[in-house]
């Protein structure tokens, strides 16, 4: 049903009407449209001929009207009805109550539903009861909505939805913040960072071709910006919208015909800032501390003068910043949460000034809270001046998105991508896809998988093939093209997304093939399937998350596990001598405190993490170690997980979780080598990306970033096994438990 409703809640972000008060009970009427004031419904023609939506004073709740949807036509599949409250409150958590009846409700469901929105209008939480989904006929029955609150909300929409047949009325809905209805609560006071809308639209800053010196001038800005943004108190309470600041600055800025002039327009900036107190507590260093920060050339007296550079020095000593307003650390898990970043929706293509921001806003997010820069491959402050050129270069949206994804991944990190429906993004990639899937096996591109079979495509390719040419260009070649914009953390992780990402993608209706087999070598046309296709996991066919190989080797499948299956699983496994934990998969459930326990006897550490602070920008220190086992009645034969470059995050860290057991063992091949929770990041033009936040490491030191995770059996599968249909990692870990390793 999902796909119905991604338009509707498009369409409901920008129907955001100037109301201070909630009609939720309809009983204040628009004398113009007869229908309940501040309310609106219909945003197209398609909507409004397929679903009549009217106030009902017969059947109601309380009070003299009800407002009903009920499906009349075909012309859409979802009927809306939306209340913008344009304001933000303080709270923790907002509720929404309402009243809902049905009739003859089927091929969808019925709801209430509350959506949050930023200061741009992008949606930053929903909610449309989409897991209760009513359906049915019912009679008035209230229901609740419950999401977590805080100051980044601007716009707070509440309604109700019909998707599907049926008919449905509301009445009575009512909107409390902690506890308190909406409407005995006072707005909160925005700061300036909120208020200051200047450059929402523009930046005023026109494209140029910078010459060394505006290069130059244009990266310590970036680092000077970046410094200030994390280090000044001021900017830290939120008393500066910083992204209107770094245009207000770099006129001068590009300007400068020398570093003489660049230190003076840096100073006299810095010097309308408020003076920042001597801090006599304050400790710029971190004991323990594996990663230092980077400060580019801004103290290094190599560029700005001494007296600015004493300045800064000042304020690196002096800070004293508990909280920031753009910066903040997830509690327990301890990675970064970058808040109050503006996203500039409508802005596909940026202007020079915000595609410039963009660069300085990623690259000081991964220089101070990174935990892995010193894994990446290029210096960071190279990588800064070298990409100055292609941001202010980009001539179209196109142009711009490559750029970004490029600079995206030069971090080397599996985790990072443009997430979420990017329309720019996928048109690069291609809507359409071939109906089988392709992985590079023995370094070659092999037909391994079919996603559909409507278009006699079994007839065209086989198992085992290998495709040698796409329209005409080898694959190394298109490896080679494509490497740069595609993030990831290792080689394997690269090959693994390459096919489904740009090598098997197309916008046209079919792709031109040479494909090799047993036979020869054939050029086919391959007719095209939505991309959407692609998304069915070939290997979720497993009836459930855990069963019996044979009676002596039990299997479990992550994807399908749940905690819950726990209990079975051990009734289920207490005559077997081994277990597979086929860990080719992203875990359904949280299992290294459950079943990493039931399969470890010996309570031990696993796992260390590297995280930063507010306090501390650029220092990354150890946690404690995380240990798990030590529990009664333990799993008394051995374990083999398998993993290859599908295991990536929550499937790595579980897998450092078992493997810590001496009973256990991990077979396969590299992993995604992306670990820890992400770190999502806000570009202009809404690009939306995100990195690990977490560094994770052995308990001995051994970072998973990247490299993966341990492996004592190294083995990929063959062309030769894909032929006859074989799991050939799966073959090898029963042979070894059944050898009793």
């Amino acid at each position: 049903m999902q796909k119905y409703l991604l338009p509707l809640l498009l369409l409901i972000t920008n129907a955001c009407s100037a109301q201070t008060s909630i009609n939720g009970n309809f009983e204040s009427i628009d004398s113009k449209t007869n229908k309940p004031a501040g309310w609106t419904y219909g945003f197209d023609k398609a909507q409004e001929l397929a679903y009549l939506i009217k106030l009902d004073s017969t059947i109601k709740k309380e009070g003299n009207y009800s407002f009903s949807i009920e499906r009349k036509g075909k012309e859409a599949n979802n009927g809306v009805i939306d209340y913008s409250i344009p304001n933000n409150y303080e709270g923790k958590v907002i509720d929404l109550v309402g009243y809902m009846k049905t009739e003859a409700v089927a091929n969808g469901f019925a709801g209430l539903w509350l959506k949050l929105n930023d200061q741009d209008g992008q949606m930053i939480k929903v909610d449309y009861m989409q897991k209760q989904a009513i359906t049915g006929t019912n009679d008035w029955e209230q229901y609740v909505i419950k999401l977590a609150y805080d100051d980044q909300v601007k716009t707070i929409h509440i309604g109700g939805l019909l998707v599907g047949d049926g008919k449905v009325w509301f009445d009575d809905l009512q909107v409390y913040i902690d506890g308190k209805k909406i409407e005995t609560l006072k707005p909160r006071i925005l700061s300036a960072a909120e208020t200051d809308n200047e450059f929402n639209t523009n930046s005023k800053i026109e494209t140029f071709v910078p010459n060394n010196q505006q290069i130059t001038n244009l990266a310590i800005t970036a680092q000077f910006w970046g410094f200030l943004k994390y280090h000044h108190p001021a900017v830290a309470k939120g008393n500066y919208n910083w992204d209107a600041e770094l245009f207000r600055l770099l006129p001068s800025v590009i300007s400068a015909k020398n570093n003489t002039d660049l230190s003076v327009a840096l100073e006299k900036y810095l010097d309308k800032l408020p003076k920042v107190e001597v801090c006599k507590s304050c400790n710029t260093e971190v004991k323990g501390s594996t990663i230092k920060p980077n400060y580019g050339d801004l103290l290094s007296g190599k560029v700005l003068s001494k007296a600015l550079t004493e300045k800064i020095d000042f304020i690196l000593q002096n800070a004293n910043i508990k909280e920031n307003y753009y910066i903040t650390f997830k509690g327990g898990a301890g990675n970064p949460i970058f808040q109050h970043e503006r996203s500039y929706t409508t802005m596909k293509y940026p202007d020079a000034g915000y595609r410039i921001l963009s660069l300085y806003r990623y690259w000081n997010m991964v220089n101070y809270f990174f935990p892995s820069t010193n894994l990446m491959e290029n210096n960071w402050n190279a990588v800064l001046t070298s990409f100055i050129n292609p941001f202010l270069e980009a001539k179209t949206a196109k142009e711009y998105t490559l750029t970004t994804i490029k600079l995206i991944g030069e971090i080397s990190d599996t985790h990072t991508n443009i997430y979420g429906y990017n329309d720019v993004y996928e048109k690069i990639k291609g809507e359409n896809i071939t109906p089988f899937r392709a992985q590079f096996v023995e370094n070659k591109l092999i037909v391994t998988g079919f996603y559909s079979d409507t278009l006699n495509i079994k007839n065209k390719v086989k198992l085992g093939d290998e495709i040698l040419t796409i329209n005409g260009e080898t694959v190394n070649n298109l490896i080679s093209k494509y490497k740069s914009i595609l993030p990831a953390s290792n080689n394997d992780a690269l090959l693994r997304d390459l096919p489904n990402t740009y090598l098997l993608r197309s916008d046209s209706a079919s792709l031109k093939l040479s494909v090799k087999n047993n036979i020869g070598i054939s050029d086919i046309n391959i007719p095209m399937v939505n991309v959407r296709y692609s998304y069915k996991n070939l290997n979720y066919t497993k009836p459930t998350g855990h069963f019996l190989l044979n009676d002596k080797i039990g299997y479990v499948y992550p994807a399908k596990y749940k905690n819950s299956d726990l209990p079975t699983i051990k009734k289920l496994f207490e005559r077997t001598e081994g277990i597979v934990v086929d860990m080719r998969c992203y875990p359904s459930d949280f299992m290294p405190f459950t079943f990493g326990d039931y399969i470890k006897p010996v309570k031990t550490p696993f796992a260390k993490f590297t995280t930063s602070s507010v306090a501390h920008p650029g220092y990354f220190s150890y946690t404690d170690n995380v240990n798990n086992g030590g529990s009664k009645n333990t799993y008394k034969g051995k374990v083999i997980v398998i993993v290859n470059a599908e295991s990536q995050s929550q499937a790595e860290y579980t897998t450092m979780a078992f493997q810590s057991s001496p009973n256990v063992k991990v077979l396969g091949s590299q992993t995604a080598g992306a670990d820890g929770n992400v770190s999502q990041i806000t570009l202009p033009g809404n690009i939306i990306t995100c990195f690990s936040g977490l560094g994770v490491f052995y308990p001995d030191g051994t970072a998973a970033q990247r490299v993966g995770v341990k492996i004592d059996y190294h083995i990929k599968p063959t062309i030769k096994g894909i032929i006859e249909g074989k799991d050939e990692l799966l073959e090898k870990a029963v042979s070894l438990l059944e050898k009793g390793w």
